[in-house]
C-alpha cells in the first residue's frame, strides 16, 4: 500500500513539530544524539529556536535562573554538647548546563542532600554563643564549603543562611537568667560609676566652700529658700558665730558681783 503524497507532507510536518524547540532566555538545552552530547540542528543549545532530529536526539531543559532552596531542619549538637534544631535557606544556580545534567543524576535532590550534611558539619563544630552571635561567619563558611561540593556539578551556590536556631526549654531560661544578670551588672556599673562623678563634684564644691567662706552663707540661703517652698515646713534659721561674737565678749568682759 502506497502513501498518497498528502499523507506523506502530513508526516514530515509532524515530524518537524517534534524536532521543533523553543528555549527562553534563561534557558539551555543538553542534547544528546545517539547517547553522546550533541549540538542543534538549528540554534545550537539555545536560548531560542532549537531543532533536532525527531526519534534520534534528546533534548534536557536546565533552567539557569537562582534556585531557593529550604534546606529542613536539622537535629545538630554544638561543640559545647547542646542539642539544637537549626533550619537554613540555600541560593544556588547552575553555571554549566552540560555538567549538571552528566556529573551528577539529579541536581537539585544532590545540592540539598549535600546542604544538610555540611550544615550539620559546619555547626557541630562551632559553640552554641558562636551559633547565636556569629551568624554573618558561619553563613560565610557554610557558603564556601557547599560551593566547594557542587563546583563539580557545575552549581554555583551564591549565599546561605541560616534562619532559625529553636533552643530547647531549659536552655531558654538560662539564657534569659543569663541575659537579665548581665542587664543587673551593667545596671550597678552604671550606678557605681553615677556615684563616684558625683562625690567627685562634691569634693570639687567642698573645696571650692573651703576657700571662700561666703560661699557657704550663700549655700545657706539658697537652703532656707529651697526648705520655705513647703508650707506645711518648720523652718529653722541659723544664726552664723560671727554675728553674736560681740555680744558673747561683752558677756564675758562683765565683772562678777
Amino acid at each position: 500500500m502506497l502513501f498518497s503524497p498528502f499523507a506523506v507532507v502530513i508526516l514530515f510536518l509532524i515530524l518537524i513539530l517534534m524536532g521543533f524547540n523553543v528555549l527562553r532566555e534563561y534557558e539551555r538545552a543538553v542534547i544528546f544524539r545517539w547517547g553522546r552530547l550533541a549540538r542543534g540542528l538549528v540554534g545550537g543549545n539555545g536560548p531560542g529556536v532549537v531543532i533536532i532530529l525527531p526519534f534520534i536526539d534528546k533534548l534536557v531543559r536546565v533552567s539557569l535562573r537562582t534556585v531557593t532552596m529550604d534546606v529542613p531542619p536539622q537535629d545538630v549538637i554544638t561543640k559545647d554538647n547542646v542539642s539544637v534544631k537549626v533550619n537554613a535557606v540555600i541560593y544556588f544556580r547552575v553555571v554549566d548546563q552540560e555538567r549538571a545534567i552528566i556529573q551528577v543524576e539529579d541536581y537539585l535532590y544532590a545540592t540539598s542532600m549535600m546542604s544538610q550534611t555540611t550544615l550539620r558539619s559546619v555547626l557541630g563544630q562551632s559553640q552554641l554563643d558562636d551559633l547565636l552571635s556569629k551568624r554573618e561567619q558561619i553563613n560565610a563558611d557554610l557558603q564556601r564549603i557547599i560551593d566547594q561540593q557542587t563546583e563539580p556539578w557545575g552549581i554555583k551556590v551564591t549565599a546561605v543562611e541560616v534562619k532559625n536556631v529553636d533552643l530547647p526549654q531549659e536552655m531558654q531560661r538560662a539564657i534569659a537568667r543569663q541575659a537579665e544578670a548581665e542587664r543587673e551588672r551593667r545596671a550597678k556599673v552604671i550606678h557605681a560609676e553615677g556615684e563616684f562623678e558625683a562625690s567627685r563634684r562634691l569634693a570639687d564644691a567642698a573645696d571650692v566652700i573651703s576657700r571662700n567662706p561666703a560661699a557657704l552663707q550663700l549655700r545657706y540661703l539658697q537652703t532656707l529658700v529651697e526648705i520655705a517652698a513647703e508650707k506645711n515646713s518648720t523652718t529653722i534659721f541659723p544664726i552664723p558665730i560671727d554675728t553674736i561674737a560681740p555680744f558673747l565678749k561683752v558677756f564675758e568682759k562683765k565683772p562678777e558681783p
